[in-house]
């Protein structure tokens, strides 16, 4: 009964955006030949992909720390072998990088939620959930919280995973490289779906993933500039830059984590014959 009350709670909560962005003006589409739509004056985009092509946008800005929101509708039906990302990114070999990657699946089977974390160009930071609603039904709110302390990922304001900053015990954290916002929608049927086993159906196709209400209290960062959390550029509010999970937060991720969490790379012994990284030990 208590699993159930809880449970109930998280449905209600939701991330209140203080000021909800505007796609014209903070994305650009990057890829798709008209396959990606700004519409209802900025207020909406939808990604679409079909067999001849995905598509994909990007943010105009880079960030180097933040608190990311955005909604997102998932590809509704039977979306098997169809991938929709949304994650930060700085370029080259030895970028970082901080993932949703949302893995479709035959029709009333349960989208993947697969996250994941590079650092220098290295990931292999896998976990991966079930949601505890259908993602396809209405717009639900998927953030990142970075900051110099750690990265947590959160559904509907509700944490799923955190990736602290352990770098004084060897572990690499990304805070040096500005990251982009990016999202694309494509045709990954030969590991998306039951390990490559279910292939998009194409007749179903165009599938479309909707994108609305993107909030971003984060630190801009150009290159003239540097950042705009700087104490050349100070602002009004920064709170999240020291934003940690409180002990209602702990219990959320627990609990999330014992009911939704279907891949762990942390206790992958077989992946990991040599033994655990070193985060996975560290308490």
């Amino acid at each position: 009964m208590a699993s159930k009350i809880f449970l109930a709670l998280l449905l209600v909560i939701s991330v209140v955006a203080t000021s909800a962005g505007n796609f014209n003006k903070d994305f650009e589409i990057t890829w798709g030949d008209g396959r990606a739509k700004i519409i209802n004056n900025g207020e909406l985009l939808t990604l679409s992909l079909d067999k001849a092509s995905g598509s994909g946008f990007r943010s105009t800005k880079e960030y180097l720390f933040g608190k990311i929101d955005m909604q997102l509708k998932l590809v509704p039906g039977n979306s098997a072998g169809t991938v929709t990302a949304y994650y930060l990114s700085s370029l080259g070999a030895t970028h970082d990088e901080i993932d949703f990657e949302f893995l479709g699946n035959l029709s009333g089977d349960p989208y993947i939620l697969h996250t994941n974390v590079f650092t220098q160009g290295n990931g292999n930071r896998e976990q991966q959930f079930y949601l505890w609603f259908d993602p396809t039904k209405d717009f639900h709110t998927y953030s990142f919280l970075w900051n110099p302390r750690s990265i947590i990922f959160s559904v509907d304001g509700t944490p799923i995973r955190e990736f602290k900053n352990l770098e004084t015990k060897g572990v690499r954290f990304p805070k040096d490289q500005a990251m982009r916002i990016y999202s694309s929608l494509w045709n990954a049927d030969d590991w998306a779906t039951r390990g490559g086993l279910v292939k998009t159906d194409w007749s179903q196709a165009p599938f479309t993933a909707s994108y609305r209400n993107f909030n971003a209290q984060a630190c801009v960062w150009t290159s003239s500039s540097g950042s705009s959390c700087s104490s050349n550029h100070p602002t009004s509010n920064q709170s999240w830059m020291k934003q940690s999970l409180d002990a209602t937060g702990q219990a959320r991720i627990r609990w999330v984590q014992k009911n939704y969490m279907i891949y762990n790379y942390c206790t992958d012994t077989k992946r990991f014959p040599q033994g655990l990284p070193p985060e996975c030990t560290i308490a």
